[in-house]
């Protein structure tokens, strides 16, 4: 996208995204080669509220299915399941037990598919009716914390989020329950992230229906909600938000939007003041509710060889390659009988990311790159601005076939480099086969 068009979108609040450039000095980045980014997300379902499904993913988009009915407490409900891995390498929930009473339960993990009960802990506060959706945090000092919310109201209207703190490092044994100071008003699902020196809640007002926005300079607070009504533009009747920070130094929110029997989510790269369009989440939309999502960086990963000259094959039109005409991306076939020019079309550079060296960025023989315009592939020159950077860096993700890859957007993330009508593009990522093997390459011998 050029600059002019991005800010027209942001100026206008158009229907395009908005646009990304990843954030400065961001904590986050691609891991290094030899490892990969592992997002695995824990959910009760439309189908169950006592059996949690674990999902994982190689993007926080596409999901899939590591095993259903992996938990099943050995009573009551596991709604709102929230996951950690903890200093002894397990992973932990913990999750509402009931729609009231005083309880939250816990289990952990090896492996993130085989759960072991550990029990329910009685939260000590006085006329307690209703516990809900407790949620990890742990916070920069090593400390770690349930953030859940509690009501004292037998018609739970006065919902406020409360702090725990782990006294002991099996998590077992737990301080009395203290309030977010700020928070109040009847909230629930309150997540709470730091970025920099500041903690950022989001919760949502169970009066208005909408996610709100609060910060503070302390994880007690008080908080400040700066906040309110559609300010995201995630719109009402949603709830159960949980946050991961990509790759790329960005945020993604993921929430429920349980009246239209969705879920969607969205970007931010501004400390979260403003969000990019939401997106319905792909093959879990309207089945898996009220999750967390946990990032890790673990051994594996799809990696390319950098500073050489390679020729990218479609895996499903084996025939047709990655190429150019008149600066354009398109995937032409190109064969031996080919002219020389229509394989040096078809042979790029493979590059360190100009983005973030972890991923690659494609360069043809005359210099230009490949980036992404208006979410079509086209030959640019390097400008040097960031935004030409983040439309110009792609990162490795398995592909459809046996030694494939995908190459997703760095400043787009869920966009996937795809072949459609044979010009190539920059698109969402869609849970069918089409569209993973039009996404998919085979990193070949060049043609030239």
């Amino acid at each position: 996208m050029s600059g002019t068009l991005r800010r027209l979108a942001a100026a206008l609040g158009a229907a395009l995204a908005l646009a990304v450039v990843p954030v400065t000095g961001a904590s986050a980045a691609a891991p290094p080669a030899g490892s990969t980014t592992r997002y695995t997300m824990t959910a009760f379902t439309n189908t169950s509220e006592s059996n949690m499904y674990v999902y994982d993913s190689p993007d926080g988009t596409g999901y899939r299915l590591l095993k259903s009915s992996a938990y099943t407490p050995p009573s009551g409900l596991i709604r709102d399941p929230s996951i950690i891995r903890h200093t002894d390498g397990k992973y932990y929930i913990t999750y509402t037990t009931d729609w009231s009473g005083n309880t939250i339960g816990f289990a952990s993990s090896t492996d993130r598919v085989n759960w072991t009960f550990l029990g329910n802990h009685t939260i000590p506060l006085a006329g307690l009716q209703r516990t809900w959706a407790p949620e990890w945090h742990v916070d920069t000092d090593g400390s770690v914390n349930v953030i859940v919310s509690l009501s004292t109201s037998a018609s739970g209207a006065d919902f406020q989020p409360y702090r725990l703190t782990a006294t002991n490092s099996a998590l077992t044994s737990w301080t009395s329950p203290t309030p977010l100071a700020g928070i109040t008003g009847n909230h629930i699902d309150t997540f709470v992230v730091k970025i920099g020196s500041t903690y950022h809640a989001i919760t949502k007002n169970e009066t208005t229906k909408y996610l709100e926005h609060a910060t503070a300079s302390s994880l007690g607070g008080p908080y400040t909600i700066t906040g309110t009504g559609n300010w995201a533009g995630f719109g009402n009747w949603v709830e159960g938000p949980a946050l991961v920070q990509l790759d790329n130094g960005g945020w993604r929110i993921y929430y429920d939007g349980y009246s239209a029997h969705k879920y969607y989510y969205s970007d931010s790269y501004d400390g979260l003041a403003t969000w990019t369009t939401p997106t319905e989440l792909p093959g879990l939309t309207g089945f898996a509710r009220h999750f967390t999502v946990l990032r890790e960086t673990v051994p594996g990963g799809t990696t390319l060889p950098v500073n050489t000259t390679r020729s990218l094959r479609s895996v499903n039109f084996p025939d047709r390659y990655v190429t150019s005409r008149s600066g354009l991306g398109y995937l032409d076939p190109v064969s031996s009988t080919s002219s020389s020019t229509v394989k040096q079309d078809a042979t790029v550079t493979v590059v360190p990311g100009l983005a973030d060296a972890n991923c690659y960025s494609l360069r043809a023989a005359d210099g230009r790159y490949f980036r992404h315009w208006d979410f079509k592939l086209r030959l640019d020159g390097n400008d040097g601005s960031a935004a030409f950077r983040g439309d110009a860096t792609y990162c490795a993700r398995p592909g459809s076939a046996a030694g494939s890859v995908s190459l997703e957007s760095y400043n787009y993330p869920g966009r996937y480099l795809r072949h459609y009508n044979y010009e190539l593009r920059a698109d969402l990522y869609q849970d069918n086969d089409t569209f993973r093997a039009d996404s998919s390459f085979q990193v070949v011998s060049p043609w030239a």
